[in-house]
C-alpha cells in the first residue's frame, strides 16, 4: 500500500484493527484444518479483530484459535481473546469475540450493554459487547470498540439505536473516542436514502461515517451498495488522511483460483470484512489511511480498511 504522505527518515508502525464476520465461527470450523489455517492467517494480519456471527458458548473455537496464533508468536508478541456471552432474541445467539495483541493492547474495561432503554427495550437482536482499550504505544492512550451486527429488517431502527450506546458508553466512561463498526446492512433493500436521514448517528454532525453511501462494498456489476460501515466521533476525524482508499484483493494476496474461492474458501465467510489500522508508538501522533479489501471467501464483496500511520516525532506533520 501506498501512503498519500511519506516522513523523511522515519520508521511507523501501523496497528491494524478489524472486523469480520466469520460465518457461525465455531469449534467445527476449526476441525477443518484448510478452513481453519486460512481463518487464522487472516485473524494474525491484525492486531485488534473483532469476528462476529460467533458460536462458540464452551469457548473451545477462540482457545483453540488463540492457541494456533500463539504457537508462532514471540513471548512478546502474543495474543489473547475476550468473549461476549451468546446474545440473541431466541434459540439463535450469536457472540461477539475480540482477538488481539497484549504487546500493544491492553483490555481496560468490557461492557455488555444493557438494551434496556426505557420506551425501547430489546432494540437489538444482538446487543453491543464493548471494550475498552489502553494502549501506552498510541496517541489516544485508550479508545473503545464498538461492534454490531444488525437484523437487516430492523437494521434502521438498530444503527438509529447506536446513539443511544454511544451516549450510555460516554457517560460510563468519559471518553470519546469511539469507533462503531461491522456489519450495519446500511444500504440498499434494508436502509433507503430517505431512512437514512432518520437516523441519529448520521445526522449528528459531530460522527463521520468513513465508509460513505457512494463507496461500493460489493465487486458485481449487479450491486452497489455499502452495507458495511465503519463510524468514528469527531475527536477521531483530524488524524483521518483523506481520500486513502485503496482495494487489497486476498484472491490476490493468497493466489486463489477460482475453484479454490468457490470451495474451499465460501465456507469462511459470507460477508464481508472491515478493517481499521492504528498506528502504534510511544509517542507523536497517528493518522489513518484507508484501503479496502476484497473478501477471498465472497468475491462479490469487498470489505474497507482503515490504516493510521505513526509519525515518530514531537510535531505533527502537515498533509
Amino acid at each position: 500500500m501506498s501512503c498519500i504522505f511519506c516522513f523523511r527518515n522515519r520508521r511507523f508502525r501501523r496497528m491494524k484493527i478489524a472486523s469480520f464476520n466469520a460465518r457461525r465461527f465455531g469449534i467445527k470450523k476449526c476441525q477443518d484444518s484448510k478452513v481453519f489455517t486460512t481463518i487464522t492467517q487472516i485473524v494474525s494480519r491484525y492486531d485488534i479483530i473483532v469476528l462476529l456471527e460467533v458460536f462458540d458458548s464452551k469457548e473451545k473455537a477462540a482457545k483453540k484459535l488463540v492457541e494456533q496464533l500463539n504457537s508462532s508468536c514471540t513471548e512478546s508478541a502474543c495474543y489473547n481473546y475476550v468473549l461476549s456471552k451468546p446474545l440473541g432474541r431466541n434459540e439463535y445467539k450469536e457472540q461477539y469475540l475480540f482477538v488481539y495483541r497484549e504487546d500493544l493492547v491492553k483490555v481496560k474495561e468490557v461492557y455488555q450493554y444493557a438494551d434496556m432503554q426505557h420506551g425501547d427495550e430489546d432494540a437489538f437482536a444482538r446487543e453491543p459487547f464493548i471494550v475498552r482499550f489502553g494502549s501506552k504505544m498510541t496517541a489516544a492512550k485508550d479508545f473503545i470498540i464498538i461492534p454490531v451486527h444488525t437484523t437487516p429488517k430492523d437494521s434502521v431502527q438498530e444503527i438509529d439505536e447506536l446513539y443511544d450506546v454511544y451516549l450510555d458508553v460516554k457517560e460510563k466512561w468519559g471518553t470519546q473516542n469511539i469507533i462503531l463498526l461491522g456489519d450495519f446492512n446500511a444500504d440498499g433493500a434494508y436502509v433507503s436514502n430517505k431512512k437514512m436521514k432518520t437516523i441519529r448517528l448520521r445526522t449528528d454532525v459531530n460522527f463521520h461515517w468513513l465508509i460513505s453511501d457512494d463507496i461500493d462494498t460489493t465487486a458485481t456489476n449487479t450491486t452497489d451498495c455499502s452495507y458495511d460501515r465503519i463510524v468514528v466521533h469527531k475527536d477521531l476525524i483530524n488524524d483521518i488522511v483523506p481520500n486513502s482508499a485503496k482495494p487489497f484483493n486476498f484472491q490476490v494476496e493468497y493466489k486463489l483460483t477460482d475453484d479454490e474461492r468457490q470451495n474451499e474458501f465460501s465456507l469462511l465467510s459470507d460477508h464481508i470484512r472491515t478493517v481499521i489500522s492504528q498506528t502504534i508508538a510511544k509517542a507523536g501522533y497517528f493518522a489513518i489511511m484507508f484501503d479496502s479489501t476484497l473478501d477471498i471467501s465472497h468475491i462479490d464483496q469487498m470489505s474497507q480498511v482503515i490504516r493510521y500511520v505513526h509519525i515518530e516525532d514531537t510535531a505533527r506533520s502537515a498533509w
